[in-house]
């Protein structure tokens, strides 16, 4: 029997149908992506209403990111089982339902437990979405074309999402954030059945339940123990904490090893590239999103400007992103080794990183001229790469291969977050003076919260704070140029092939 998601379908052309059904798979994406900085704006609103400790506050930012990188891979095979089309009309479910409890969530434990479900729902959209792309899109010139174009909607969601925020900060409420969402996932349950085909392997084996505590066990504990080391020290707790999810996650590949019918097949690690940039891809997403965590609120909450004000400043970085990417293709394709191109790119994302730690407390030009730097540098590394990635990887799981990709990209943006995070709370934490009052040695919003009542106050923060950024970025120069060097060693010699065939598999093995 032919599987109808199979890349070996002959190319056909599409039509106007698929390319606005990809106009509706757009909605659930953009959302998803803009979920990942829609609060950047709204944290001093939210700190003022709902009075998160530290913790907290990072476990907001974060919950959904860990949540959704982690159910990545198992939604991606659930979809292959029970229908991709269906599993993106669950999710959307999911997602809006979330979305109205977040909007109106009266604690920081109700809001962390609704961001969870929204990475819950998160995960189940975007595997959805470009496996409907692949199934669509036969033909090689335009289904390019249009995951070009999902490529776009994910960037171009990240910075829109805390423009948004800041746009609805600025004349309503922080809960309006997530009330947003609510239309579109009514568009998509009304349009998504008419105009989207269901598609769903046709022999896709048993689904591996094993496989999902084991991933979440590898995942979730390393995470805990890296938030914690650096802001708390090397309590054994922590210590313990991220050997078990390193012993879990040994367990969880010889799993996918040795299962007949695994949730990551080892096949694509075969091609030499695709093991490399996948690692890579973790690191870029960590410098990205590990800086936006400071840069928003220094915006807001150290330069004083309005949440919109913030917003449309933080737009700037963005302009020169546009190029980014074309020219580092175009510097491959006149012969320009890729490993060098990548190399630069980290080298690149290091400089601007560099730029931010010589920050202080009234340098807004060159926070943005650093923020600018640095993505200019990880947008090259990541559109190569994705390019190189998906190239070495078997035709027959360019599915797989992407879902991997996005997990990588997912979990690694919420680490840079939570590590670089975590160095800058403790560096905030030990030069903040000891007379400070307990809600104000947490966090800068607590801080300026009761500045009123404390005079001095408000300039402490803002210079401990500059402070604790100031070592993150340090951190983070170091992280890419340790990356710029690996990324020479691993990439040295690496070939594109245009296309891969994977062996046929061997016979199935009874395992117990």
């Amino acid at each position: 029997m032919t599987n109808p998601t199979s890349t070996t379908t002959p190319p056909g052309r599409a039509g106007r149908r698929e390319w606005t059904a990809l106009a509706v798979l757009m909605l659930p994406l953009l959302l998803v992506s803009m979920d990942v900085s829609v609060l950047y704006f709204a944290i001093p609103s939210i700190s003022a209403d709902l009075e998160p400790s530290g913790t907290q506050q990072l476990w907001i930012f974060d919950i959904y990111a860990f949540v959704l990188a982690g159910l990545l891979m198992t939604m991606g095979s659930l979809g292959d089982r029970i229908g991709r089309r269906r599993l993106l009309l669950i999710g959307a479910v999911a997602f809006g339902t979330a979305s109205l409890i977040a909007a109106y969530a009266n604690s920081a434990e109700t809001l962390i437990a609704a961001r969870a479900v929204l990475g819950i729902g998160g995960a189940t959209l975007m595997p959805s979405t470009m496996a409907l792309i692949r199934t669509m899109f036969t033909d090689p010139g335009q289904r390019a074309k249009a995951i070009g174009m999902w490529s776009g909607v994910m960037t171009a969601g990240i910075a829109l999402g805390s423009v948004m925020s800041g746009v609805l900060v600025e004349y309503f409420w922080w809960g309006s954030v997530f009330l947003v969402n609510l239309p579109a996932m009514v568009l998509l349950l009304v349009l998504g059945p008419i105009l989207l085909p269901e598609s769903k392997a046709a022999s896709p084996g048993r689904f591996d339940w094993l496989s999902v505590p084991l991933s979440m066990a590898a995942v979730l504990p390393v995470v805990y123990g890296l938030k914690e080391i650096p802001s708390e020290g090397w309590n054994v707790r922590y210590v313990v904490s991220i050997t078990v999810g390193l012993l879990f996650a040994v367990l969880f590949v010889h799993r996918q090893r040795t299962t007949a019918s695994p949730m990551i097949s080892p096949a694509l690690f075969r091609g030499r590239g695709f093991g490399p940039s996948v690692a890579l891809n973790l690191i870029s997403s960590f410098g990205m999103m590990g800086s936006a965590y400071f840069t928003t609120q220094y915006l807001q909450s150290v330069l004083g400007k309005s949440a919109l004000e913030a917003a449309l400043w933080a737009l700037l970085p963005s302009v020169p992103i546009g190029a980014a990417a074309p020219l580092a293709t175009s510097l491959v394709q006149k012969g320009v080794d890729r490993a060098h191109v990548v190399t630069a790119g980290f080298a690149i994302g290091a400089v601007g990183y560099a730029l931010l730690a010589f920050t202080g407390t009234d340098s807004m030009a060159l926070v943005l001229t650093a923020c600018g730097v640095l993505a200019v540098g990880v947008v090259t590394v990541i559109s190569q790469i994705t390019d190189l990635a998906m190239s070495s990887a078997p035709l027959e799981r360019a599915g797989s291969a992407s879902s991997l990709m996005e997990t990588g990209a997912e979990f690694g943006g919420a680490l840079g977050m939570a590590v670089l995070g975590s160095i800058g709370t403790a560096v905030y934490r030990h030069e903040m003076p000891d007379a400070a009052p307990d809600a104000a040695r947490e966090t800068l919003g607590g801080a300026l919260a009761v500045a009123d009542r404390f005079p001095g106050l408000a300039t402490a923060a803002r210079e401990a704070f500059t402070s604790g950024m100031q070592g993150a970025a340090i951190a983070g120069a170091v992280l890419l140029v340790g990356a710029a060097g690996l990324a020479a060693l691993t990439l040295r010699g690496v070939e594109v092939r245009k296309e891969v065939a994977e062996p046929e598999p061997e016979p199935e093995k009874s395992l117990a």
